[in-house]
């Protein structure tokens, strides 16, 4: 018999694809809490958690005789076939497999414990064009972030497997980063938030600023059991290798809906103030809302009522700001869609330009590189996440916004 590991010890399976259909079954009170079969040319491994009747799968195409190793970590469930990662979870729960028997198993199955991770380099590797990229393998684009620090335009964007539908619809997205000097070739850095937590749902979309000499990643974080999300803090020295700051963290009042709280947008002001918008629901209306907060030192911060409320219950996700050539521009999106407002004054007197929409697919944000506004956004594949996608804003003598594509990122 081959024991299960204690659920807080990683550990991982490896077996080559067998002839039957049951490759291995753990079983508990006779009912199988994991379970890896192969039919139809597709592998899968499941397992049963107490959260939820329906097990956590991850599956791929294998053949018979394929090298699988399944890996295991209270925080994440990884597939590799043939030493590639095919598939990932994310769990959350007591896992019903600890207590479970094997019953079943082919030929071959061996449990290691995982090895301690080496240290990534600042590049992991590069490609060119980013217009309509992704990076392939069931990994998808969602939010996308963007930055620019010198002479480097860095995106940030959010990992999605399935289309929002991982750790049970929680969407267990993650903070990926690519960054260019010249629009057309790019490089790829180490994830720069992750999940490291069972009770983390997923890494909501946020916002990078350079403050006392460090990076900093501001976020909210959906969590698993529903509760109020946090608004979190990642660090960095480099800006490539981050951290998660521990001792930083709050949730908004009871003014406004906590559970769905996201996406914070974290500018310094001409007043010296750090300020924050956050995407929430005000309780009072009901209206979805942008939640204005502002604080002296980024770690002790005040609520000062909503920036911008929408018209109904719709939330303005993926909120952005910029301040450009004596003009104030509001940017968030309804319903997926970027728009934006604009002022001749920081944080206040808003008003809706002649066409608001920003035309950069789904929730664009925006980072001035070199002088020029640089959107990124993506464009969805079946749902939630697709590809990434760009357009460059330049705001005329009024200050309003007109559209073109971004000439490097043009086929040549």
């Amino acid at each position: 018999m081959l024991p299960i590991i204690l659920q807080d010890k990683p550990w991982m399976l490896t077996f080559a694809v067998g002839e039957e259909e049951c490759q291995f079954r753990y079983e508990s009170d006779g009912h199988p809490v994991l379970e890896c079969t192969w039919t139809d040319g597709i592998l899968q491994v499941s397992a049963l958690f107490s959260v939820r009747e329906e097990p956590l799968c991850v599956r791929c195409d294998a053949a018979l005789g394929d090298r699988i190793r399944f890996v295991y970590q209270p925080f994440r469930m990884e597939l590799y076939r043939n030493e590639q990662i095919r598939d990932e979870e994310w769990p959350f729960g007591t896992p019903l497999f600890t207590e479970g028997t094997l019953v079943h198993c082919t030929a071959g199955l061996s449990m290691e414990p995982i090895p301690e991770a080496e240290p990534e380099p600042d590049v992991t590797g590069s490609f060119t064009g980013a217009e309509g990229w992704m990076p392939g393998d069931g990994v998808f684009v969602g939010d996308c972030m963007p930055f620019a620090d010198g002479e480097r335009y860095h995106v940030l964007y959010l990992k999605d497997r399935h289309h929002h539908r991982s750790k049970w619809g929680k969407g267990a997205h993650q903070w990926e980063h690519i960054s260019t000097a010249d629009l057309v070739h790019w490089d790829s850095h180490p994830m720069a938030v992750a999940i490291d937590d069972p009770a983390e749902g997923s890494i909501c979309t946020g916002s990078w600023i350079r403050e006392k000499g460090q990076h900093q990643l501001y976020y909210t974080v959906r969590m698993s059991d529903g509760s109020s999300a946090p608004v979190r803090r990642s660090v960095s020295e480099d800006g490539f290798h981050y951290r998660k700051d521990a001792a930083f963290g709050f949730t908004l009042s009871e003014a406004y809906t906590g559970a769905s709280a996201r996406d914070p947008k974290i500018v310094r002001g001409e007043d010296g103030q750090m300020h924050m918008f956050v995407t929430t629901t005000e309780v009072s209306s009901g209206k979805g809302c942008l939640v204005h907060l502002t604080s002296p030192d980024g770690e002790t911060w005040t609520e000062l009522g909503p920036i911008y409320t929408a018209p109904d219950a719709a939330e303005p996700e993926c909120s952005d700001y910029l301040a450009l050539q004596e003009k104030y521009y509001l940017i968030f999106s309804l319903h997926g869609e970027g728009q934006y407002l604009i002022s001749d004054k920081p944080f206040t007197e808003w008003r809706k330009p002649e066409n608001p929409k920003i035309p950069c697919r789904s929730v664009p944000k925006a980072a001035v590189w070199n002088g020029r506004i640089i959107f990124a956004g993506f464009a969805g594949i079946n749902g939630y996440a697709g590809t990434m996608t760009f357009l460059e804003a330049v705001p005329g003598e009024n200050g309003e916004f007109t559209y073109k594509p971004v000439p490097e990122m043009q086929e040549k």
